[in-house]
């Protein structure tokens, strides 16, 4: 329900947004609930249904029903929400999750104008159709949290937790490994790096000089997905952003273009598009570096050596990560990748990039790869070699192995009960109104009908 429940608060946005613009032709939209002070749309309800039969999703239960109930919690949280002097959100929170929402609109329409034409009205007036459900969405969740936040476990309730299951209730763990991995980037010669930054050079004069703007040579040249944005990227901080790339435009002044810089990611030039606060709006031109055949072979060489001299045992597994993997998260943990979902080293199968999946599942533990190209997580093409530390097969659990995962599911299970008598003791004192067409609703929560 907790999951659900999240899921259901992201998502809303759209949907109330939805309704707000697509309404407009409707004389009279159904109020079908009024929780507290804030009220449920029959096309609420319409819009959502319409998403999920469109996403596949299907329920043993009245789908619209279910609909409801969800909408009710989300409102019965939001009254509660609006009590709570302590929940509140800031000007730069709300207009950080609008500019968030526009960005979401013109990634998947192409543009700012494209957004305007598919809504038929312009960008400030999409913003202020948005606001009230996005403050609304961002004092549900501070809410939700405040509930959830002291529920804690520890290893003695973990443990009788689990030693009172009934045998059919121990879950069925999946099968996972654990492994670690060296990777060895190519090198990009000085040829290739003097031509990008030439190029960029050459970028940046025709935007001062009034040649051309911005925008356009951004959507011409530039080598991500912003580009298509004119190469605007969203209100981000400094630990959000590569720390080259954010200490050239914090210190930008105005709307100044860089001097080329090199991230992990490529080469940029960048400019300020505003500021708020600790955040900061840039767009960029970012050019990757091209690797040539010659650098490929020559990383596949070192990296096939150090493979071999960790097979003869030269040195460690661990040392080699240390001393030659170019992998900044693995290799200070001796080369040992932790699943960034869950902070633990254990990956399920199906977790697993595709390139590592089709190697290590052919490995027997404390076997080292042979050297196999694949992609980092900065899109660069590196050469990787990989050992298998561990591999369990699917199973029942138990507590020896797969404590964590009991620990997790145990937290989860506490954390929807502490919810569920939230919401039970709510109701009570709560208003609730609910239309007669929904009164035969087989509803979780019975306290909604009074």
């Amino acid at each position: 329900m907790i999951r659900k429940l999240i899921g259901l608060f992201v998502l809303l946005g759209c949907v109330v947004f939805s309704n707000q613009t697509n309404a407009q032709d409707k004389i009279v939209d159904q109020i079908v609930a009024v929780v507290g002070k804030n009220i449920i749309l029959k096309s609420d309800i319409e819009s959502m249904f319409q998403q999920q039969q469109a996403q596949g999703i299907t329920t043993e239960g009245d789908m619209k029903c279910e609909i409801l109930e969800n909408l009710l919690v989300e409102k019965l949280l939001l009254a509660e929400a609006e009590l709570d002097t302590t929940i509140t959100v800031s000007d730069s929170q709300l207009n950080q999750q609008l500019d968030q929402r526009i960005q979401y609109f013109v990634s998947h329409l192409g543009s700012e104008k494209e957004v305007e034409a598919y809504f038929k009205k312009p960008i400030i007036e999409l913003k202020a159709d948005l606001e009230e459900v996005i403050k609304n969405q961002q004092m549900t969740q501070q809410m939700q949290n405040k509930i959830l936040d002291k529920v804690t476990v520890t290893p003695a309730q973990v443990r009788l937790h689990f030693k009172n299951l009934p045998e059919a209730e121990i879950p069925q763990i999946d099968a996972q490994i654990e492994y670690a991995q060296i990777t060895v980037l190519p090198v990009i010669s000085i040829e290739e790096e003097d031509r990008i930054k030439a190029f960029l050079r050459e970028l940046k004069h025709r935007i001062e000089s009034g040649e051309s703007s911005f925008a356009p040579l951004a959507v011409m040249y530039s080598e991500d997905g912003a580009a298509r944005n004119g190469g605007e990227l969203d209100y981000m901080g400094r630990g959000n952003l590569d720390p080259a790339y954010a200490a050239a435009a914090f210190n930008l002044k105005g709307d100044k273009i860089s001097n080329v810089v090199k991230s992990d990611f490529g080469y940029h030039i960048i400019q300020v598009m505003d500021r708020k606060g600790e955040q900061i709006k840039t767009r960029h031109i970012i050019i990757k570096p091209k690797v040539s055949p010659e650098a490929m072979k020559k990383a596949f060489t070192q990296i096939d050596s150090i493979a071999d001299f960790i097979r003869k045992e030269t040195f460690k597994f661990t040392e080699a990560a240390l001393r030659y993997s170019y992998d900044k998260n693995s290799r200070n943990n001796g080369g040992v990748v932790v699943n960034p979902e869950t902070g633990d080293t254990k990956w399920k199968l199906s977790e697993l990039d595709p390139d590592v999946s089709k190697v290590i599942t052919k490995m027997n533990i404390n076997e080292i790869s042979k050297p196999f190209q694949t992609i980092d997580d900065k899109q660069r093409p590196v050469y990787k070699i990989v050992k298998l530390i561990n591999k369990t097969n699917a199973h029942k659990a138990n507590l020896r192995e797969d404590y964590v995962e009991l620990s997790n599911m145990y937290m989860n299970t506490k954390k929807e009960k502490t919810l569920d008598n939230w919401i039970r003791e709510k109701q009570t004192g709560t208003y609730v109104h609910i239309d007669d067409t929904y009164v035969n609703c087989n509803f979780k929560y019975q306290g909604w009908l009074k």
